[in-house]
């Protein structure tokens, strides 16, 4: 993780390499002003969802500009020089607080006065489960609990701890809440409702063209939400074992169970204790099925799924688009991972 005396150096690198070059916002506005190309609004987004968001709800009146590359793993992302300038010139800044730590320090070092924009400001955001991330640094003994009771205890940390925690940790501390709303349909269409609110004050001569784009993301939104609904209404199997605690938001949306092998950081590495508990879990739960991941290695899974008789499938956590994920952009992830469940939680 890049601290925040890195990010500030980067940004009056960024900040010089822009005036030398001329780039910039000579129209004026709250972030830089305009886009590229003739675009009204420039948006940087953290995270690959956010930017299918952002495209769909603000058209071509917007330049949206990821900062994950594709096929980087989103939680690690560390930002360039190039990036943090990015991040300081934009209209709108728009992320999800405790996704990306990086993404986090730049928007509180660099990013111009009321261009952020956290999802969770418009959405609630479900309790990050700290047993899953206890089984998977530590290991435990005895069942694994996946009650409500565990999403709240958390909270004792508060949200002074946790700013703390993120300023001066590792960087793959989510906090108290999970960062992966994208997978519940319902709340991607409220975020869209948001961001067309965001884009409409940073552009008003655009606000009816987001809002009506809004509503027709909204739409296709809903008919994912749907067809998930029915798809998954029964199933043989409702334990969803997965490589990290990512479906959490599209458990709790489907009446499924999650059980994470490793936690909301696809980067901790799962204890021998945890490894050994997921694959009793698999076992007693007659878990056909353990789901792997694009941008994870799958070893830890594969072997859970072989010690316990399971085969393996690979559901993606849309985090970014590669050539290796089952569509090219969200809509269509979302509806091959709904055949992969459908399949793998033998589903009729």
């Amino acid at each position: 993780m890049r601290t925040r005396m890195t990010v500030k150096v980067m940004a009056a690198g960024a900040a010089a390499a822009v005036a030398l070059t001329g780039c910039g916002g000579a129209d004026g506005g709250s972030g830089g002003g305009g886009g590229e190309g003739g675009a009204e609004v420039t948006v940087v987004t953290g995270v690959y969802p956010l930017q299918w968001l952002a495209e769909q709800v603000g058209g071509d009146r917007t330049a949206v500009t990821n900062l994950t590359e594709p096929g980087m793993e989103p939680h690690d992302l560390e930002l360039t020089g190039r990036q943090t300038g990015e991040v300081a010139d934009a209209d709108v800044v728009f992320y999800v607080n405790g996704l990306q730590p990086a993404v986090d320090d730049a928007v509180a070092e660099v990013a111009s006065e009321g261009t952020a924009l956290d999802v969770a400001d418009l959405v609630e955001l479900r309790p990050n489960d700290p047993g899953e991330e206890e089984h998977a640094e530590e290991g435990h003994e005895g069942g694994h609990d996946h009650g409500d009771e565990h999403a709240h205890e958390g909270g004792e940390h508060g949200e002074e701890g946790h700013e703390e925690e993120h300023a001066e940790g590792d960087g793959h501390d989510h906090g108290e809440l999970d960062p992966h709303m994208w997978l519940d349909t319902d709340r991607m269409a409220e975020t869209a409702d948001g961001l067309a609110d965001r884009l409409a004050e940073a552009d008003p001569d655009g606000a009816d063209a987001y809002r009506a784009n809004a509503e027709k993301v909204r739409g296709e939104l809903e008919e994912i939400g749907s067809a998930y609904d029915e798809g998954l209404a029964e199933c043989d199997s409702r334990e969803l074992v997965v490589n990290h605690a990512a479906f959490g938001y599209l458990a709790d949306a489907h009446d499924l169970e999650q059980i994470g092998i490793s936690g909301l950081d696809p980067e901790t590495e799962p204890s021998p204790a945890r490894i050994a508990e997921v694959a009793d879990l698999v076992e007693e739960h007659d878990v056909s099925t353990v789901f792997t991941e694009t941008l994870v290695s799958p070893a830890v899974a594969e072997t859970i799924a072989d010690e316990a008789g399971a085969e393996t499938a690979v559901l993606d956590p849309i985090e970014g688009i590669t050539d290796d994920s089952p569509g090219d952009d969200y809509p269509s992830v979302m509806r091959a991972n709904l055949e992969t469940l459908r399949s793998g939680l033998s589903c009729s």
